[in-house]
């Protein structure tokens, strides 16, 4: 069993090669829940969907984010009349998310994310990565801000000084995934508000200390490959490359994999981390989402 912590966007891209390179049922994802909040009167878990739709082969691959060839037709209604919605949320991944808040009243979150993807067919187990809401705030040179303020209404524009998000415990399981897997795979998400949020976790670390532990940097040279990972990591005094990333992991990581643009990086890795491993990162089509998959399974002792 592999364990992978993920976000809502480069690990999804991995763990489409994931799938396969070693199957979906020998899988566990732990998903970041730190952005989670109530739009629109739904609750949306933008990382927990996004995995949800990459494993049901249902992902908006474009944007990843939503569904595949979804409508609209809901949000053009309450624009019409006079109701902008934060998120443009498409009618089929409405349905989604009213069916998870629904279940969540019930059940809790853990228990209606292993409903939602039994449903789509999925064998995978998905963890969301606490039942407890979290709370997340980006103080910029325009004042403080909510996640997704600065990320769509501001377009991630203002400077970041600083990032503050609450504690919270970790879901059923997730603890338990990690000490029981034969590694655990870091993905190449944001390392700041999607990784390190789980990392934050009571026995997050200690289970990672016992466990074989391969993170994917999505630094390559002085920037992110997508999203505001750099203007984070420049807010926390973090070095913005592979090297950052690696620090961040260092008490436990026992391999970074990193692109061969970054080649240059290898000597000072090895300060940090006993294993680096150069090569393709870039995952702009399947074959070379499943290359690395198969790297990263490979390095596996």
């Amino acid at each position: 069993m592999i364990t992978v912590l993920s976000g809502g966007t480069g690990t999804p891209k991995l763990l489409q090669g994931l799938k396969e390179i070693i199957g979906p049922a020998e899988l566990n994802i732990i998903v970041n829940t730190l952005e989670n909040d109530y739009f629109s009167g739904v609750y949306v878990s933008a990382d927990i969907d996004t995995v949800l739709y990459t494993m049901a082969d249902i992902i908006n691959d474009e944007f990843w984010y939503g569904v595949k060839n979804d409508t609209f037709t809901t949000h053009e209604r309450l624009k019409e009349l006079g109701f902008d919605e934060l998120l443009r949320i498409g009618d089929i991944d409405r349905a989604t998310k009213i069916q998870k808040t629904q279940l969540m009243e019930k059940f809790g979150l853990k228990k209606a994310c292993e409903i939602q993807a039994e449903k789509m067919g999925i064998s995978s187990s998905i963890i969301p990565m606490s039942e407890q809401q979290s709370d997340i705030k980006i103080i910029t040179d325009i004042g403080e801000l909510e996640f997704h303020d600065f990320l769509i209404k501001h377009q991630s524009e203002p400077e970041v000084l600083d990032i503050k998000f609450s504690n919270v415990s970790p879901s059923d399981g997730v603890v338990e995934s990690i000490k029981n897997s034969e590694a655990v795979i870091l993905g190449p998400s944001n390392p700041i508000t999607s990784i390190l949020p789980i990392l934050s976790l009571e026995g997050v670390r200690d289970a990672l200390k016992d466990t074989y532990v391969i993170a994917v940097s999505p630094i390559i040279g002085s920037d992110s490959v997508s999203g505001p990972a750099s203007k984070f990591m420049n807010a926390l005094d973090i070095e913005v490359s592979s090297v950052g990333v690696a620090s961040l992991y260092k008490n436990f990581l026992d391999n970074i994999v990193i692109d061969t643009q970054d080649s240059n990086l290898e000597s000072r890795l090895n300060q940090i981390v006993n294993k680096v491993t150069i090569t393709n990162t870039i995952m702009n089509n399947l074959d070379a989402k499943k290359n690395l998959a198969k790297i990263i399974i490979d390095s596996i002792p």
